[in-house]
């Protein structure tokens, strides 16, 4: 982890806990080229549904555990059993829907990787293959879902994909430098603004 300078101008949202503040400075906004970090993006990004970000980041390392370390060829191999020892788990969230999708998700995951080469194929299209940035000075201008999460969304329903709403895939594009949502006076703005795509 880089040190930073406390002084630095943050995104509001991340303020006041050094978690989020890490997340913010290191991953969040980063673009992401990865698989198997797109596929915990996507796990994490649907458990979160009616939660806040900070509940799911701190049981982020129980759920690395608890989910094959976010291997979507070994979710996709879960059964019953592993549906009621995810239940069982106090480490992460015990919702049955959630954990039976995140399972469900992992075989739609494998489908696309085999369709489009890489699922970092398939879901940068949504982008044009290149990160949007936007020029945000408020957290109350940043949407809450954009045409192209919506469409993504409605892609991914039609596969077969669950919790994957445009309001989550747009906090999954967020999260996965799809997008640059950090507000121009954030330190990050200017040095993700260089690294986009």
């Amino acid at each position: 982890m880089v040190e930073r300078d406390s002084s630095e101008r943050r995104c509001d949202w991340c303020v006041g806990d050094p978690l989020m503040v890490a997340y913010h400075d290191e991953e969040w906004g980063v673009p992401l080229h990865d698989d198997r970090r797109h596929f915990e993006f996507l796990v994490l990004d649907g458990a979160q549904a009616g939660l806040s970000w900070q509940t799911i980041l701190r049981k982020r390392e129980n759920y690395r555990r608890a989910f094959a370390g976010f291997d979507p060829a070994g979710v996709a191999r879960f059964g019953a059993r592993d549906v009621e020892r995810l239940l069982g788990d106090a480490g992460i969230v015990r919702n049955r829907q959630k954990i039976r999708s995140a399972i469900a998700n992992a075989g739609v995951f494998l489908a696309l990787q085999k369709e489009f080469g890489s699922f970092d194929e398939y879901v940068w299209r949504f982008v044009d293959g290149a990160t949007r940035v936007n020029r945000w000075r408020r957290m109350g201008d940043i949407p809450a879902k954009t045409p192209q999460s919506e469409g993504m969304s409605r892609d991914l329903k039609s596969r077969g994909m669950n919790f994957v709403g445009p309001t989550i895939l747009y906090a999954y594009m967020q999260a996965a430098g799809m997008v640059n949502d950090h507000l121009v006076s954030c330190f990050r703005y200017a040095e993700l603004a260089g690294k986009a795509g």
